[in-house]
C-alpha cells in the first residue's frame, strides 16, 4: 500500500479519523477532510507527529466547488488520489410526518449528493492509474426497520444502490467500490444522540441484545477500510462489509 494517496471525507472525528489514522500507519498520504477545519488540522497534527503524511482539506461535500478544491489542494500537495473514503455524513431523528423539505434536502445532499460529488472529483486519477479503492461507509439501519430516521436511512441505502452500480461499471478499470456497513459505534455523533435522549430504549439495551454485545469500536470500522484498500482485497466489489455486532439478525 506504500506510495498511495487516500482521500477520507468527515474525517475530522469518529470513524473519518480513525479511518485516516490507520492508512497512515499503513505508509498512504491521506487527504484529512471535513467541513471543520481545525478538526481536520487535529487528525492531520496527529498523523504528522506519528511520521504519516498527511494534509487537512476543509470542504463541504455538498458543495461541488468546495469539493474541487479541496481535491485539486490534495493531487498538488501529496499526488494523484486512488482511495477514497466517503464517510462525511449527517443525521437527524424525526417522525417521518415531521420531516420537513429542508431537512430531506440537507441529509440527502451530504449523505448521498456528496458521495456523487466528491466520487467524481477523484475519480480520473484512479481510472489514469488503473487501480482505485471505493469505500462508502453506509449505516446497518438501512438494512433494518427503524423509527424516526427515514430520510438519514433512504439516503444510506442510496448509497449502496450506488456503490453497486459503481462497481459494475468501474470494475473493468481495476477499480473496486464497496460499502462498509458500521453498526452502534462509539463516535461523538453517537454519543450526541444518547446525550440527547434520542433512543427510545436506553443504548445499553439495544446493543446488549446484539450477538457481539457492545458498542463498536471507530477502529474497527479503520480496519475493515483498511482491508477493503489493500491489494489483498481485489477481487471483492459490490459488497457490503457489515461492522456491526452481528445487529442486522
Amino acid at each position: 500500500m506504500n506510495q498511495k494517496v487516500a482521500l477520507v471525507t468527515g474525517a475530522g472525528s469518529g470513524m473519518g479519523a480513525s479511518t485516516a489514522e490507520r492508512f497512515a500507519r499503513e505508509g498512504i498520504a491521506v487527504g484529512v477532510l471535513d467541513i471543520n477545519y481545525s478538526a481536520a488540522k487535529s487528525v492531520e497534527a496527529e498523523i504528522v507527529k506519528k511520521g504519516g503524511k498527511a494534509i487537512a482539506l476543509e470542504a463541504d461535500v455538498s458543495n461541488q466547488k468546495s469539493v474541487i478544491t479541496a481535491v485539486n489542494a490534495l493531487r498538488k500537495e501529496l499526488g494523484g488520489i486512488t482511495v477514497l473514503v466517503n464517510n462525511a455524513a449527517v443525521e437527524e431523528f424525526c417522525p417521518f410526518e415531521s420531516i420537513t423539505e429542508a431537512s430531506w434536502d440537507k441529509i440527502m445532499d451530504v449523505n448521498l449528493k456528496g458521495v456523487y460529488l466528491v466520487t467524481q472529483a477523484v475519480l480520473p486519477d484512479m481510472v489514469n492509474s488503473a487501480w482505485g479503492r471505493i469505500i462508502n461507509i453506509g449505516a446497518f439501519g438501512a438494512q433494518m426497520s427503524t423509527p424516526s430516521m427515514g430520510h438519514y436511512y433512504a439516503s444510506k441505502g442510496g448509497m449502496f444502490s450506488l456503490t453497486r452500480c459503481l462497481a459494475a461499471e468501474l470494475g473493468s478499470k481495476g477499480i473496486t467500490v464497496n460499502t462498509v456497513s458500521p453498526g452502534f459505534i462509539d463516535t461523538p455523533m453517537a454519543r450526541r444522540a444518547i446525550e440527547e435522549g434520542k433512543f427510545p430504549v436506553a443504548p445499553e439495551i439495544i446493543y446488549g441484545a446484539y450477538p457481539i454485545p457492545r458498542m463498536g469500536k471507530p477502529e474497527e470500522i479503520a480496519a475493515a477500510c483498511a482491508f477493503l484498500a489493500s491489494e489483498d482485497a481485489g477481487y471483492i466489489t459490490a459488497q457490503l462489509l457489515g461492522v456491526n455486532g452481528g445487529a442486522v439478525v
